[in-house]
């Protein structure tokens, strides 16, 4: 489990806050909720709110003081590829992860941008980039991802607020799979999730199912996973069918610029 409390990750490292809405996916933004309440903390980094998006000279060197190598998610309170954001900044940010033994993950619903840009980036091996695709309409990030110069590509169709019925894996190397969480979240469907967990199957692609989100959108009622005492407790449950799919993509931290990719499974649930 995440010490952020985000499973698929162990740290957040956010050079920058600050984003605005762009899509279904946004309507519900977690960032946008905890900006306020750190705002209303007094944290001098989120004074200026929300949407205004703010770079932080000061934290670019911040992984470069982490002995111990880790999995960061790059950005959880903004979007590097926001267009407030520099390319020069953005530049600096992938300077540090070039230069740092840590694994990356860079997550962004601007995939068009992030194509852009593309060309003018450093992409080592331990830089992973991946875009959210919350429903059928979100389709064409992946295609946007696919094209860029990224070595390891990942999707997170999280929150899962829509149908997916065709799912292009070619090229794709990880798949996050969850639920709006809150209590204003939007239904998930069980067939939604299936569909995805099968096609990942498919294609040998590992599948991360984080959660369902909210209990009343679990088809199962009894899932023990819902259970904050479980092992692999989540927001909803996690359970698909009586199953727990969190297989997750590990690069060995010697070999992190090398091309060996392996695939790790969770309570034998391997793909």
């Amino acid at each position: 489990m995440s010490k952020r409390g985000i499973e698929w990750t162990e740290e957040a490292w956010n050079p920058v806050t600050g984003c605005t809405k762009i899509s279904a996916g946004c309507k519900n933004c977690y960032a946008e909720v905890m900006t306020r309440r750190l705002q209303a903390m007094g944290m001098e980094k989120y004074k200026n709110g929300f949407n205004a998006v703010t770079m932080h000279e000061d934290l670019l060197d911040l992984p470069r003081k982490w002995k111990k190598s880790k999995n960061v998610f790059v950005n959880s309170m903004s979007d590097l590829f926001h267009k407030d954001v520099s390319l020069e900044f953005i530049q600096k940010v992938f300077k540090v992860m070039n230069e740092t033994k840590h694994t990356y993950l860079v997550l962004t619903k601007r995939s068009d941008r992030l194509l852009e840009l593309s060309p003018r980036l450093l992409w080592s091996k331990n830089v992973w980039t991946g875009v959210t695709v919350e429903n059928g309409e979100a389709m064409f990030r992946v295609e946007h991802l696919k094209a860029t110069s990224a070595k390891v590509k990942f999707l997170c169709i999280e929150p899962f607020i829509g149908e997916i019925k065709r799912l292009p894996l070619e090229g794709i190397d990880w798949v996050i799979v969850g639920g709006e969480s809150g209590h204003k979240a939007r239904p998930i469907k069980e067939e939604w999730v299936d569909f995805i967990i099968s096609e990942c199957k498919r294609y040998n692609v590992p599948c991360f199912f984080k959660q369902w989100g909210h209990p009343k959108h679990n088809p199962n009622s009894l899932d023990e996973t819902m259970n904050p005492n479980h092992p692999y407790h989540a927001k909803g449950g996690c359970k698909l069918k009586g199953q727990i799919y969190r297989s997750f993509l590990e690069v060995e931290k010697e070999e992190i610029f090398s091309d060996e990719i392996s695939l790790l499974g969770v309570n034998g649930l391997w793909f």
